[in-house]
């Protein structure tokens, strides 16, 4: 049953790091979380739930496949029918992989383009269609080092983490003069997750000296874009360690 007075944050895309640290701090700050992942992570998704709700928070697992358009719409239709109006919606879908680009198939160059950009599309309009009315909201996408610059091997990433940024930006301009706040940041680094500790073998060292992103420090920026004063809206925020290399 809706609560009254309440409002939700929802993170499609909500693993165990970033996604997982996002849905905790706006959970902090009073917001329902509902956090969503495709169906195969329903088991992990629900732990994540539950350990916000151990915090004394409310939050739902809900998961969905965020490329399915039909199944996106009645997401976002149960939680404002059952759940609360969304404030804040957050897209941090990663779909990042390496092929040369002479192995990178169709399939896979269009299930990436699908993972960052199609499924982006699909969030940012249902969050929208919703905000309008309400004349309020803020609308979060995640990027990366690609969103800016093609590596190689990453021909799919940066196709799809490019046109997520494009759609950033035509977002922002449509709906910032309706009072939604749209905004993409920019994660460039490598963040300190279980798959990062598996790949450099002195990661106690980088925590140690904060050269190495804070999925918790990530988390806080996503809320100090949500309570900007609309006066002096940042659309687009870029987040590294101080040791990264531009």
């Amino acid at each position: 049953m809706i609560q009254s007075g309440k409002r939700a944050c929802l993170v499609i895309g909500a693993g165990d790091a970033t996604g997982g640290a996002i849905a905790r701090a706006f959970a902090r700050e009073g917001l329902i979380a509902c956090v969503s992942r495709r169906p195969r992570h329903a088991e992990a998704l629900e732990a994540l739930a539950a350990s916000i709700r151990a915090e004394g928070r409310d939050a739902y697992a809900l998961p969905v496949d965020a490329r399915d358009e039909s199944a996106m719409t009645a997401l976002f239709d149960g939680i404002e029918r059952e759940i609360a109006p969304l404030e804040v919606v957050v897209f941090n879908i990663g779909a990042n992989v390496r092929f040369d680009v002479t192995e990178t198939t169709a399939q896979v160059y269009r299930k990436v383009w699908e993972m960052a950009a199609f499924a982006g599309f699909l969030t940012g309009r249902e969050a929208a269609r919703r905000m309008i009315a309400r004349g309020r909201g803020a609308i979060l996408f995640t990027g990366a080092t690609a969103s800016l610059r093609g590596a190689a091997g990453f021909s799919a990433f940066a196709g799809g983490k490019h046109a997520l940024r494009a759609l950033a930006q035509s977002m922002a301009r449509e709906l910032g003069p309706k009072n939604i706040h749209v905004a993409h940041v920019i994660v460039d680094g490598a963040i300190d997750t279980e798959f990062i500790a598996g790949l450099v073998p002195d990661i106690a060292a980088l925590r140690a000296e904060d050269a190495v992103l804070s999925p918790e420090a990530i988390a806080e920026n996503y809320v100090f874009l949500w309570k900007q004063p609309r006066s002096a809206w940042t659309h687009e925020l870029d987040l590294r360690p101080w040791k990264e290399k531009w």
